[in-house]
């Protein structure tokens, strides 16, 4: 072989093997738009797959983020004013119901009590003072009304005796003025008689003083008679005053002795509130000791020994235990499907653990109504916006973890609905 055809040889060869890298891979790798065409298929699939997977899901669930725990949270105030004496707890400290958190200076409440119970001692005197009175003056009107009446029935037989008296001497003025009329006829005849010496003069003297006698004697009956007839009117007198006066005390004594109960009853209402003054005296005494109306964790302190508190003063706030439930704020457009009753998996973030619970019950309004300012859709441009709506959400009892549960958790609560 000649040179020249060496030297053409291994140009040939350098240009086959220059060309190999470019025209081999080519040639072995597949096209790019056959690359592009199978991830999309792939694509496409696993999104036929996930978009299935969702729809099937969907059909039978309906879930949000926008849910936490809730639970009882008790906020624990002062109920007298006073200055914190001591406090026995501290923040997120495990309390039990009855427990003592802390204690206010009962000095002046301790005053209190005793002017309290000076009160009920001064009350209870009052009344065993006046209580006797009602049966003393029962007693008392009971008498005075038997007297009266007594001296009703004296009067009138007075008056009645003094008619009689009256009609007797009637009758002896009559009688009195028939002897006087016969003893002057005789003194008239025994006159004429005299002239002519018929009798004795003895005998007119005698006819005389005995017409004198007998119209004496009947001055006398009719002085008897005025005297009588102003007795009568005496006795009538009488009887009208005993009778005014039994009348008078018969109206007065009811009323005596109604009066009379009603200031034992005084008494009575006295002592009642000076009894209500002392227990109430002694339960703001008591108050002074605040006891942990349930049990579970302190927290929001914020009290120490020294403070001045006032009543309604919240000092710490308690979180019971134990007794947790779900606020899920689901779209109204997921309502349509969520009834009570239903059953719900709830997953609690903080614990990476699922609980198991029911629909309780759906709110009655909006959390936007139910906010602190609702809105107003009929001032200014209004804008449609999906809203939400709390549901409440209990959770079955005795699951493990649930004390592990603490108010403001986040979770996500997926609702059965078929």
């Amino acid at each position: 072989m000649s040179a020249t055809q060496q030297s053409n040889g291994g140009q040939g060869q350098v240009g086959a093997a220059a060309s190999g890298p470019q025209s081999g891979p080519v040639e072995a790798s597949p096209p790019r738009s056959g690359r592009v065409r199978k991830i999309a298929l792939v694509v496409l699939a696993a999104a036929a797959v996930g978009g299935l997977s969702y729809w099937l899901h969907a059909r039978h669930f309906e879930e949000t983020d926008d849910a936490q725990i809730d639970g009882e949270i008790s906020s624990v105030g002062a109920r007298v004013a006073g200055t914190v004496k001591a406090v026995y707890v501290k923040e997120t400290e495990i309390v039990k119901a009855g427990d003592l958190l802390l204690e206010l200076d009962g000095a002046d409440l301790e005053v209190l009590v005793a002017q309290a119970r000076a009160q009920v001692d001064q009350a209870e005197a009052q009344l065993q003072a006046e209580d006797p009175t009602v049966a003393i003056t029962e007693t008392s009107r009971t008498a005075s009304i038997a007297g009266a009446s007594s001296d009703v029935s004296s009067a009138v037989a007075n008056l009645s005796a003094s008619r009689q008296q009256v009609a007797q001497v009637a009758a002896d003025l009559e009688r009195a003025r028939a002897t006087d009329h016969q003893a002057r006829q005789e003194m008239d005849r025994n006159q004429a008689l005299i002239k002519t010496s018929a009798i004795s003069q003895a005998e007119f003297d005698r006819t005389a003083n005995a017409a004198a006698a007998s119209a004496a004697g009947l001055r006398s009956l009719e002085e008897s008679l005025t005297a009588a007839k102003d007795r009568v009117r005496e006795a009538e007198a009488r009887v009208h005053a005993a009778e005014t006066r039994l009348l008078e005390v018969r109206t007065n004594a009811p009323m005596e002795v109604s009066s009379q109960r009603a200031s034992v009853l005084v008494r009575r209402a006295s002592l009642e509130l000076a009894r209500a003054g002392l227990k109430q005296a002694e339960l703001n005494l008591s108050y002074t000791r605040v006891v942990a109306p349930i049990g579970g964790i302190v927290g929001k302190k914020a009290v120490t020994v020294g403070d001045h508190v006032a009543p309604g003063q919240q000092l710490l706030a308690i979180t019971q235990l134990g007794h947790p439930w779900v606020t899920a704020n689901f779209r109204e457009t997921q309502l349509e499907r969520i009834s009570p009753g239903q059953p719900v998996r709830v997953h609690v973030d903080a614990v990476d653990q699922d609980f198991g619970g029911r629909v309780e019950a759906i709110g009655g309004a909006t959390g936007a109504r139910l906010s602190l300012f609702p809105p107003e859709n009929a001032t200014g441009n209004y804008v449609k916006v999906v809203q939400r709506i709390p549901v409440r959400i209990a959770l079955d009892p005795g699951q493990a973890g649930l004390e592990r549960l603490r108010p403001g958790m986040s979770v996500e609560p997926e609702v059965r609905v078929r």
